[in-house]
């Protein structure tokens, strides 16, 4: 069966974080299928290298989305190995922390789920966003979570984290509207991973207990969503969050 979106992507360009496995690995994928060219960053520099080879990237960057001066050093060689325009962020870079009540929870540990999850998003549109508005054309894709609306026990820095870059996007996408800038949030339920090795199987099994479909998600759900997120169908709704949750969040 031919793809009807085989030149979706034509003569874009993007950048993918948390490019070396999950989420991000499989949306530059299809980007990339569909005729875009991609430039991935992870913080995991043997993954990346081996998910560039696999998807065919044409440019790579390890970093910690934490870093905000890492983060625009990234930005400025992204842009130049790309052709000099970003037309695409997928901002999915995100690590899940401890499962802990909050008055347990590690202080080190919400500091660093905040770091990346929040503050790295903010980092990464912050200096992204530019490039976009220079060429009067961009999408903006921040992967939030069900989390983020809802709150899961036991997973605090993660919620609030998540809650963050819903919030983020709102305001984001309203200071870009009629700019020719697009900025959403996709707000998944649980979903196969790797990140799910991150956490205990029993905050999994609670997890899918709360999605009516009575499964996991299927990255190739949540990449068939970001894409059009990312694509220039995505033209008159910004500032808004897509869900993929099974039936979990209808908000």
């Amino acid at each position: 069966m031919s793809n009807p979106f085989a030149n979706r992507f034509a003569g874009r360009t993007a950048v993918v974080t948390g490019g070396a496995s999950g989420l991000g690995r499989e949306t530059a994928r299809r980007i990339i299928a569909e005729g875009g060219k991609v430039a991935l960053w992870d913080l995991n520099p043997e993954g990346l290298a081996e998910a560039a080879a696999d998807v065919g990237a044409v440019f790579t960057v390890a970093l910690d989305v934490s870093d905000a001066e890492a983060v625009a050093g990234a930005a400025r060689a992204s842009a130049e190995a790309l052709g000099g325009r970003i037309d695409i962020l997928v901002a999915a870079a995100g690590i899940t922390g401890a499962t802990a009540p909050l008055q347990e929870f590690p202080i080190d540990g919400w500091r660093r789920v905040v770091d990346i999850n929040l503050n790295g998003v903010f980092y990464c549109c912050r200096e992204i966003s530019p490039f976009m508005l220079a060429n009067g054309y961009g999408r903006i894709v921040n992967v939030a979570s069900v989390a983020g609306k809802e709150g899961n026990p036991n997973a605090s820095a993660y919620s609030a984290s998540k809650a963050g870059v819903i919030g983020l996007t709102k305001s984001l996408g309203k200071e870009l509207a009629g700019k020719g800038v697009i900025a959403n949030s996709l707000t998944p339920a649980t979903f196969e991973s790797p990140i799910l090795a991150q956490l205990p199987q029993s905050q999994i099994d609670y997890m899918r207990s709360k999605i009516p479909m009575g499964r996991l998600g299927e990255v190739r759900e949540s990449v068939a969503m970001v894409c059009f997120m990312a694509s220039e169908e995505c033209s008159f709704t910004t500032a808004s969050t897509f869900d993929t949750s099974g039936g979990r969040t209808t908000y």
